[in-house]
């Protein structure tokens, strides 16, 4: 796409997504905070599912993500996140597809403003337990209906745009 058709606010990242301009709030640079999350999917009868999960506070629907982990890189500590959260494990790709910003809900602390890294995980194994297992419930849904579900809108246009025959 030509420089002057593209949408304001956005920037390509590779043949077929755009990141959307990230909107986060703090008054100085030590007020955001970074997670990393999976994208779990897989393929069923040639057709792409994405696995969401639900927010332990609130209900929505949501990718695994958590905080960065000591001597772990962002991809396996967004394969950890899947596991932990999603019950899931598979093949978790090194390379980020996208970052999304979010307000993390605080029961203790005032509400931090979060951007989150994306790893698309090829999910090979769900398991029936797995350590927050009581704490959310996790559905498969189809790539535009998960885009649909979850509140972001840079998320949104991740999923939406995810394209798994660039993976390498």
């Amino acid at each position: 796409m030509p420089p002057h058709k593209k949408h304001a606010g956005q920037r390509r990242t590779n043949k077929s997504m755009k990141q959307l301009q990230l909107s986060v709030t703090g008054k100085t640079k030590y007020d955001l905070r970074t997670q990393f999350s999976a994208l779990p999917f897989r393929v069923v009868a040639g057709k792409l599912e994405i696995l969401l999960i639900t927010s332990r506070g609130t209900g929505r629907w949501i990718i695994p993500k958590g905080w960065p982990m000591a001597d772990t890189t962002p991809s396996d500590a967004a394969a950890t996140e899947a596991f932990e959260e999603a019950g899931v494990e598979g093949k978790i790709y090194k390379t980020c597809i996208g970052l999304y910003s979010y307000t993390k809900q605080m029961d203790d602390m005032p509400n931090l403003p979060c951007v989150a890294m994306v790893y698309p995980l090829k999910v090979k194994k769900i398991l029936k337990d797995y350590p927050e297992v009581d704490q959310r419930k996790r559905k498969w849904f189809s790539q535009s209906k998960a885009a649909k579900k979850v509140d972001e809108p840079e998320l949104r246009a991740i999923i939406s745009s995810f394209d798994r025959s660039l993976l390498s």
